[in-house]
């Protein structure tokens, strides 16, 4: 099924792999019977990250050396609390937020992918001061109609929430008359990949190369399949579109995972500039397993990369030249720099398309 991979969506590509690498790490923990106590449990965790974490060798980092350190830590006497931290710790080593062990009391989480860098962004400031608490709402998303600047402006917090193409064409149109776009999707942390699919096929004509995928093939750092491309198409004829206008996608460190994804995507197409600060990464469809014990782990299985072939785990940097940040201050009186460049931007493009129709 994998060599019609050219002329399947990421999401059936996604489900093809992950179900492999399934088949794969259910044979590879029947090979080794790890016993329910701190060393077994810390050696299970070890031996699927170890065998089936698909960035190491773009992170540099040495695996042994690093399960070695933290095994160290542990007696036979370590209780639950203290092994689920030392585990915690050693999964942050990794660095990525795809990476996350859940037990009844706990579930870890690599925050500084976000918590170290500025935050380029309030919603308060944005509803107040440039929304005006005047907007509308559907799927998740907000939108208004800015008419000064003819532009048209989407906020899309998460790709978790589900994208309606009937509300989509709704918020569209009442955005058409706009000569530019611009769709805010700083803070968002990612979700389904399904809704790229719906977002870009209204900003595209045909179908788009979206990237590439592959998967692990065995327990070696460097055990990948070849590529499998994947595409975007565009959205029916039937459905509201805007094309051939400029579009402007906000984006800040908080952007991650499906957001990530969308990001680099959006990059490749002639008429989207991305603005603000380089997103956060995640650039990895994650998979799930099970200790001894009964925790959960959960991991970046299969490597994503972007039409250019660049990795995604890293983030998206804006559009050269278009980089820049909304300092925290600023935010706290009213002003976002950011959405603030979008607009000019949005001016601008207006006066040269009446200066070249005169």
């Amino acid at each position: 099924m994998l060599c019609r991979a050219k002329r399947l969506t990421i999401q059936q590509i996604g489900f093809l792999l992950l179900t492999f690498i399934s088949l794969e790490l259910t044979g590879c923990a029947e090979d080794t019977d790890y016993p329910d106590d701190p060393f077994g449990n810390f050696d299970a965790l070890a031996e699927i990250i170890d065998s089936r974490y698909c960035f190491f060798a773009d992170k540099d980092i040495d695996w042994e050396e690093v399960a070695k350190r933290y095994r160290a830590r542990i007696t036979p006497e370590t209780r639950q609390l203290e092994l689920f931290n030392i585990c915690s710790e050693m999964l942050d080593e990794l660095k990525d937020g795809h990476v996350n062990l859940s037990s009844r009391f706990n579930t870890s989480y690599y925050r500084a992918w976000w918590s170290d860098y500025p935050q380029d962004f309030n919603l308060r400031t944005l509803q107040e001061y440039y929304l005006k608490f005047d907007y509308g709402s559907t799927s998740g998303m907000l939108y208004k109609y800015f008419p000064e600047e003819k532009a048209g402006y989407i906020y899309y917090p998460s790709f978790s929430s589900g994208i309606s193409e009937v509300n989509l064409d709704y918020v569209l149109a009442q955005l058409y008359d706009a000569e530019s776009l611009i769709i805010d999707i700083r803070d968002n942390g990612g979700g389904l990949l399904t809704n790229i699919d719906v977002l870009i096929g209204r900003l595209i004509e045909g179908e788009i190369p979206g990237g590439t995928i592959t998967h692990k093939t065995g327990p070696g750092h460097d055990d990948f399949s070849k590529p499998y491309p994947f595409t975007y198409k565009s959205a029916p004829e039937y459905r509201i579109h805007f094309l051939h206008r400029p579009v402007y996608i906000l984006t800040n460190r908080s952007c991650y995972s499906a957001a990530n994804a969308f990001t680099a995507v959006a990059k490749s197409l002639p008429n989207v500039k991305i603005i603000g600060a380089r997103t956060g990464g995640g650039g990895g469809l994650p998979f799930s397993s099970e200790l001894p014990n009964g925790w959960s782990i959960r991991f970046s299985a299969s490597p994503l990369y972007g039409p250019d072939g660049e990795i995604t785990e890293f983030g998206i940097d804006p559009s050269e030249g278009y980089e820049c940040h909304s300092p925290e201050k600023e935010l706290a009186q009213g002003h976002d720099e950011i959405l603030e460049r979008a607009l000019e931007l949005c001016r601008e493009s207006n006066e040269r398309f009446a200066l070249s129709n005169k």
